[in-house]
Order: C-alpha cells, then sequence, then structure tokens
C-alpha cells in the first residue's frame, strides 16, 4: 500500500475543498453555491503546491458565464437576506465561525500547503477570520446612524444604513483565507451577498473555506445563493467588474489589476474597494531601540517570504546609527532558517511560484545597475530543498530615489538608505507612488508626533516603534495613491457594504421649508 504523501490535517484541509486524495484524476468545480447550476464551464486548471511545485488537484475553472449565473443568484439571495434583521444576521456569521474554529488546524495546514506560509503565519491567517467574525457579530447590533438638528421647527433628521447589495470580492494569493473574510463577514451582516473570486494561485483554500461558510448557511436557513465562489480565470474576473449587478466590487491585488477593475467599475458607476501595492517604507533615527527595531525590520522584511501588502520593502536608517544596525541586519540574514515551511524551526518558506523568483532576480540585477549593492541574501536556494522557488532574503544599499526602489517587488528584498534630517525620510517615504503602510522608529515624542501629522506619511497605515505589517482587524486597511484608497475589515469600514439614506420627519402641522424660503401667496 502507497503511503500518503499528505498529512493527516493536509488531508482533512483537502478534503474540505472538495479535493478526494484517492482519486488524483478527480475533477473539482470552481463554481460553488449557485442553485441549480451546473458544474463550472471553463478550462481545466491543475492547482500546484508552492512547497516543491507538485500537483495537488485538478479544478474545472469558472467562466465568465458562470460569474454571471452566480450574480444571479447572489441578487436573487439578497432580496431575501437584506429583509432579515441585521442581529439575526450575525448569527450566521457566528454559526461560521464556530464551524471555521472546528476546522482552524486543517485551513492553516491547507494555507501552508499550498501557498507555502510557515504554519504559524497560516494559523494566524484563519485566527484572523475568527477575529473578523467576532467583530461582525458585534457590529450586527451597532450599524449606528446619526440623528441630525433640524433648522425647522417640529422636524426630525435622522441617517439609516441599508443593505447595498450583492459584492464581488476578488482577492489574491497572498492571503487566501482572510482578506475574504474581511469583506464576506462584514457585508454578511450588513445584508449583502457576496461572490468570491479568488487567486487561481490558491483555489483550495478558496474552496475550504467557502465550504464551511456554506455549511453555516444551512445550519441556520439562509437563502441559497448568499455566498457563492467562482474559481476562474481573469475573464471571470472581468465579467464580475462589469456586471451591474454588484454596486460593490472589493479587489485585492496588484496595481494594474486594481487600475483595470477600477476603470471597468467607474464607466458602469458602481463603487470599488481597493487593496492594491505596498511599497512601505521604515524610519529608524538615533533615539531608536535598535534591538527592538532589528527584530521588527526582519519580521515584516521576510515574513510570508516578503509577500504581504505590508511587507517592508524601504528602510531609511539615520546616518548615526546605519552601520550599527546593517551590521546586526546582515547578521540575523545570515541566520534565517529557509526551507520546507513544514519542518521545524523554519521560518521563510518558498516565494509562490518560478515567476515571483524571476521577478526577484531582475530587481537585483537593476538595483545592481542603478549601484546597488547587495549586502546580504538575494540568490536563489536548492540544495537539501523541494524543488519549490526558495530564494535567501535579500539587503541591498541603493539610494532612495533609485528608480528600482519606485517600484514594488512582491519577494523579500528590502533597499537600505541612509539620511540625515527627518523631513528627508518622510520625503522619501513619501516619494512612492504607493501609500500603504510606513513607520518610525525612535524614543522622541516630537519626532512620532510629526510622523503621525497631516505633514508626516501619507500612507493609510503609520506606526511607532512596530513593523509595517502585522494590522489588527479592529482597524480599518488600506491606504492611498496606487494602494487603491479602499478600507477594510475594522472601524466604520461597514459603511462601503451599506447604502446612506437621510430621512427628514415633519412631525407638525405646518410645511416650514429649509434656509428660511417662503412660497405662499401672503
Amino acid at each position: 500500500m502507497t503511503e500518503s504523501p499528505f498529512t493527516d490535517l493536509e488531508r482533512r484541509g483537502l478534503a474540505l475543498a472538495g479535493v478526494d486524495t484517492a482519486a488524483p484524476d478527480a475533477v473539482v468545480s470552481g463554481l460553488v453555491g449557485v442553485p441549480g447550476a451546473a458544474a463550472a464551464s471553463g478550462p481545466r486548471h491543475l492547482a500546484r503546491s508552492a512547497i516543491d511545485g507538485g500537483p495537488l488537484a485538478r479544478i474545472q475553472l469558472a467562466s465568465g458565464d458562470d460569474a454571471a449565473r452566480a450574480a444571479a443568484a447572489a441578487t436573487a439571495a439578497f432580496a431575501a437576506w437584506r429583509s432579515v434583521p441585521a442581529p439575526v444576521r450575525g448569527r450566521l456569521v457566528q454559526r461560521i465561525a464556530e464551524r471555521a474554529r472546528d476546522e482552524a488546524d486543517a485551513i492553516a495546514a491547507l494555507i501552508t500547503l499550498e501557498v507555502g506560509k510557515i504554519p504559524a503565519e497560516a494559523r494566524g491567517e484563519v485566527q484572523e477570520w475568527l477575529d473578523v467574525c467576532d467583530l461582525a457579530v458585534g457590529l450586527s447590533r451597532q450599524l449606528h446612524g446619526l440623528t441630525i438638528a433640524s433648522e425647522r421647527p417640529d422636524h426630525r433628521m435622522m441617517e439609516q444604513w441599508h443593505p447595498l447589495g450583492p459584492v464581488a470580492c476578488i482577492t489574491a494569493f497572498n492571503f487566501p483565507c482572510a482578506v475574504w473574510a474581511w469583506n464576506a463577514m462584514i457585508a454578511l451582516v450588513a445584508g449583502d451577498a457576496v461572490v468570491w473570486k479568488p487567486s487561481e494561485k490558491a483555489p483550495l483554500t478558496a474552496l475550504a473555506c467557502h465550504g464551511i461558510a456554506v455549511a453555516a448557511m444551512r445550519d441556520v436557513g439562509a437563502p441559497d445563493g448568499l455566498l457563492a465562489l467562482v474559481v476562474g480565470d481573469a475573464d471571470a474576473g472581468r465579467a464580475l467588474a462589469k456586471d451591474r449587478r454588484f454596486p460593490l466590487v472589493s479587489a485585492t491585488g496588484s496595481v494594474a489589476m486594481g487600475r483595470a477593475v477600477g476603470a471597468t467599475v467607474a464607466q458602469r458607476l458602481g463603487r470599488t474597494l481597493l487593496e492594491l501595492g505596498g511599497n512601505n517604507a521604515l524610519i529608524v533615527q538615533p533615539s531608536a531601540d535598535l534591538e527592538l527595531a532589528a527584530k521588527a525590520i526582519v519580521f515584516a522584511a521576510v515574513g510570508t517570504c516578503g509577500q504581504r501588502c505590508t511587507s517592508l520593502r524601504r528602510l531609511l536608517v539615520h546616518e548615526d546609527v546605519a552601520a550599527e544596525l546593517v551590521a546586526r541586519l546582515r547578521r540575523a540574514y545570515g541566520t534565517l532558517p529557509i526551507g520546507d515551511p513544514r519542518a521545524p524551526g523554519i521560518l521563510v518558506g518558498p516565494l509562490i511560484d518560478e515567476p515571483a523568483a524571476n521577478a526577484m532576480a531582475h530587481a537585483l540585477a537593476a538595483a545592481r545597475a542603478q549601484g546597488g549593492e547587495v549586502l546580504a541574501g538575494g540568490g536563489r536556494l536548492t540544495a537539501g530543498l523541494p524543488p519549490g522557488a526558495y530564494v535567501a532574503p535579500a539587503l541591498v544599499r541603493v539610494a532612495a530615489d533609485a528608480p528600482v526602489v519606485m517600484e514594488e517587488t512582491f519577494a523579500p528584498i528590502l533597499y537600505v538608505s541612509t539620511f540625515r534630517e527627518l523631513d528627508d525620510a518622510i520625503a522619501a517615504n513619501n516619494a512612492v507612488p504607493q501609500g500603504l503602510s510606513s513607520a518610525i522608529f525612535t524614543n522622541d515624542l516630537r519626532e512620532a508626533e510629526r510622523f503621525l501629522s497631516a505633514t508626516g506619511s501619507d500612507c493609510g497605515i503609520a506606526n511607532v516603534n512596530i513593523g509595517t505589517s502585522g494590522a489588527e482587524i479592529g482597524g480599518a486597511f488600506g491606504g492611498e495613491k496606487d494602494t487603491g484608497g479602499g478600507r477594510e475589515s475594522g472601524s466604520d469600514a461597514w459603511k462601503q457594504y451599506m447604502r446612506r439614506v437621510t430621512n427628514t420627519v415633519n412631525y407638525g402641522r405646518e410645511l416650514p421649508l429649509a434656509q428660511g424660503i417662503r412660497f405662499d401667496a401672503d
């Protein structure tokens, strides 16, 4: 009897995705949650593991026509769901969390198997799903409007927030569970239906998470079609963006993808919630705790093999402490445990695929051509490793305004530059097209407040004495400029999934007009 190549948890995760490991030639449909719809009608796709490139499942991708079927089902489900009281809608999300908690370890194992995250990060991503469920359940009793003073006697003004409609959610491979959860769990309590198009590079995690959510829907009697999954290629994504039945399209990915989605949705005057590229910087002042800074820098730069939108890309170090800090970083980079993420003690797994490794090599060559010096790492690693895209995270000294620094490379490259004045460092922080996350390390209150002020960092996230990554779900997540301007998860991000209505109620016997206008014969 041949031994299974998968662990028990991996097999459980694959089973949640509908994959029968005993039948490797079976095909999984990429269209799920659409009542009455046949299997997906697009081309076949072979899902592979980032760890070794090995095949995981055969998937029949969804087509543009399949995306339209999902839109129709979501529209019908929304017509019923919007009338359900918000606290009752919260019970669905609560049930999703209960089911997800029971399968959390299996989902985490599947994330590691599929995209190569180390288990701690994969389990942390599943925890984000659980945490945002808690947030959403609380919000289901807190979707507040306002009472507004009226200038007219015997009149009352107020705001209400009503469900918006079906939401299209397009996500990237690097957070195959959490980003959907940020959107879908909040949208559900807001009264919306959700159609999810995940990345083709991480379809199995999507299938597993979606399956858990659909099972919870059945538990509470939610309408069919409320959550639908469209595992398709770019044609399916374009179909969702063009479809007028989606008043909101939430898209996470590259700036190029976001521009295309934004332009398509804008043509039909729909809304977009865009979470795009990040080219994040961290400033280190002379007063900083360098030990604390070094730890934060390494995690932010190499965590998830540099494949977070909040990964640290640019390090701006005051020239008085640059030599000491760079020496600390070179030592740390020289001892990073890199390899199969399932192996004990590994901190850095693989890049998602060969094109990602090629992009890293191209960026390093460009940095050298522009006067940069590779201080540590940067090469491909193969000895004793599975046949995946394993690389040594790179530390590169280069000018802060070098052209290569202006671009985001989705890989573990940290560009290091020096400065003399804080204003120059803030200007360099703000000089790139992207505006997602930023940080400063300082023990000077004035420097910290300067960085956080209106004339400081221009990013959507600005941190003091922590790194650029690792955002909590309680705060709104997103950025400015080429990052797209969207906000997801906490704070008042829920408002994007609802529509605002201003009401004026006249409870008197007269009809006074606003602005003191009189319109009568006298």
